[in-house]
């Protein structure tokens, strides 16, 4: 049995058209929605006659009036009144939310309605080997990690790809560096990368002897050459030490299984370029060959190529991208793939994905563009460095830490050293994560440190105190369980109550919908509902036992609600703050 009251409302009200007005009926969608508190006290609204008024040829309220002549479900509605044209504000029984409540609180899953299983795709982070990570990653690797934690708490088979850019003309001039490297300039690639490519990139334009035995090493990349093949595996492993360090100080949970950079289809890129021009949908143009779609033009009208082979004969990202696809599509098999890239890219995926469907590599697949927004200044502008070049990953997450660090060291100087520095991980992370996933993953968002690291508002340490201060109260209780049973007497209890209850279809919502900015409001909302309950219902301090126990039972439950929401968005509780 369900605890979301608009799935059970919607079942009930479904009933009720069926037996007014004919089984044709059944699968119309009653359109519930949240009431609106500022126009009456009920709990939810029921849309339905509204949307069916031409179907039926009826003016609204008189459909309305029918579907409450047949509405029959007294444990769940206590009172229906049809408001305005024909809407219907409804009342639910305060001991069916009691009851679901309790529900809620013996399920491991914290409500989750059941879904269909799908093996999903995430391909995020997707960083450039020997290269530090800039503030463009910072969205795609935090977005896409919640993703991929929220599509695994559902229940969905979750395959998590990061697409590095390890393959391409700029390796020759990087292996060939590495290869003449002392230990020194080597370590590099895993304390600072740019700082190895900058000194790469300067001997290949300074040195005509360095840049002839990089072109060389290309050469001998492309075509297989062991001893080559060996020095870039040496490559790829240093900076993937880098990476590691980055992900378990972020707590991302990629790893080194999840690798699947370029390289992972270069011997398949020949064969991809044969096949479309076999199959006429890829052509010769300027020596180059590409694909023309319809729709694509760009200035004046001129069309919009996807080259999938250089006049070079090299190969670039749109022929990469095609074997992805190709890839999670025909091997893995996968339901869904989600892209969490930039959204300039868009227009890229698209040709990209309209080309595979063109030969046949896309098959009960559906790709999906999760569109990240750029990071921005006090200025409004991108995030840059004086120099212009994007600020690092590093930097800002060095930033948010040590500004933590000020707040815990300020508001609990009681702790131990070592205690304040594990808070002030936990608080400067959330604070980083929680900034991000809380606007929607496509617009951008200003990067505020003074406004992310506060214990007050809608931040990630804000949630984080909620969460610590339920766990302080149940530590001061004499309970051995927190089970309840749930009764709810005052408005404040029956608020938070009705308010745990849309946990379930808030996950499953952004499963669908790819948007964990909802979940973060969710939890917003969760915790300031908390608050007023906390505000106007004793916990510890209420007279009757079966009082007691009850509130005992829903701060247990809002703590379970709070710590499982915010682990999906990658945030952990600490233990005190």
């Amino acid at each position: 049995m369900t605890v979301d009251p608009a799935v059970a409302l919607t079942s009930a009200v479904q009933d009720a058209l069926v037996a007014a007005f004919g089984p044709e009926f059944a699968q119309v969608d009653p359109v519930v929605r949240p009431a609106n508190k500022k126009q009456t006290s009920a709990d939810l609204q029921v849309n339905a006659a509204m949307a069916l008024g031409k179907r039926l040829g009826q003016p609204p309220r008189n459909i309305a009036a029918a579907i409450v002549e047949h509405l029959h479900a007294p444990e769940l509605i206590e009172s229906v009144e049809i408001a305005g044209p024909g809407f219907l504000n409804v009342t639910l029984m305060t001991t069916w939310i009691a009851d679901a409540a309790g529900r809620e609180l013996a399920d491991p899953k914290l409500g989750l309605p059941d879904v269909p299983v799908q093996r999903v795709v995430v391909d995020y982070s997707s960083p450039n080997i020997a290269k530090e990570m800039h503030v463009g990653h910072l969205r795609t690797t935090v977005v896409g990690d919640s993703l991929a934690r929220t599509m695994e708490f559902i229940g969905h088979d979750v395959i998590r790809q990061n697409h590095v850019g390890d393959w391409g003309t700029p390796f020759g001039m990087l292996v060939e560096h590495l290869l003449e490297s002392d230990a020194a300039e080597a370590d590099l690639l895993t304390t600072d990368p740019n700082a190895f490519y900058r000194h790469a990139r300067e001997k290949f334009d300074g040195d005509p002897g360095f840049d002839a035995r990089a072109r060389k090493r290309v050469t001998l990349l492309q075509s297989g050459d062991p001893e080559t093949l060996a020095i870039w595996q040496r490559l790829i492993d240093l900076s993937m030490a880098y990476l590691r360090r980055v992900y378990a100080e972020l707590d991302i949970t990629l790893g080194d299984n999840d690798l699947a950079g370029e390289s992972t289809y270069n011997d398949e890129l020949a064969g991809i370029c044969d096949e479309l021009q076999e199959k006429g949908i890829a052509t010769i143009s300027d020596g180059a060959l590409c694909v023309f779609l319809d729709g694509y033009t760009g200035r004046e009208g001129k069309p919009v190529p996807l080259i999938v082979r250089k006049s070079d004969g090299g190969y670039g990202y749109g022929t990469t991208d095609l074997a992805t696809i190709r890839h999670r599509s025909l091997d893995l098999k996968a339901d869904r793939t989600l892209y969490v890239v930039g959204a300039p890219q868009n227009l890229h995926f698209r040709m990209v994905w309209e080309t595979a469907d063109k030969a046949g590599w896309i098959v009960d697949t559906e790709p999906i563009h999760v569109q990240i927004g750029s990071v921005l200044g006090a200025d409004g502008k991108l995030l840059r460095t004086r120099s212009g070049d994007l600020v690092s990953l590093q930097s800002l997450v060095d930033a948010a830490l040590d500004r933590a660090a000020q707040v815990v060291a300020e508001s609990r100087p009681d702790l131990p050293d070592d205690e304040r520095v594990v808070i002030a991980q936990q608080v400067g992370v959330a604070a980083i994560k929680y900034a991000d996933l809380s606007v929607a993953h496509d617009s951008e968002y200003t990067f505020d440190l003074d406004r992310m690291v506060a214990l007050q508002g809608n931040t990630g340490p804000y949630l984080q105190y909620a969460a610590t201060r339920i766990r302080s109260i149940l530590g001061r209780a004499d309970a051995v369980a927190f089970d309840g049973p749930i009764v709810l007497v005052e408005p404040a209890e029956r608020a938070l109550a009705l308010k745990l209850l849309d946990f379930g279809s808030v996950v499953a919502a952004v499963g669908e919908t790819l948007e964990p900015h909802r979940l973060a409001a969710y939890l917003f909302d969760l915790a300031q509902t908390f608050t007023a309950f906390y505000e106007h219902c004793p916990v510890l301090k209420a007279e009757d036992p079966a009082v007691r126990d009850s509130r005992l039972a829903l701060c247990a439950l809002t703590l379970q609600v709070l710590q499982t929401g915010l682990s999906l968005l990658g945030i952990e509780t600490p233990e005190q703050m």
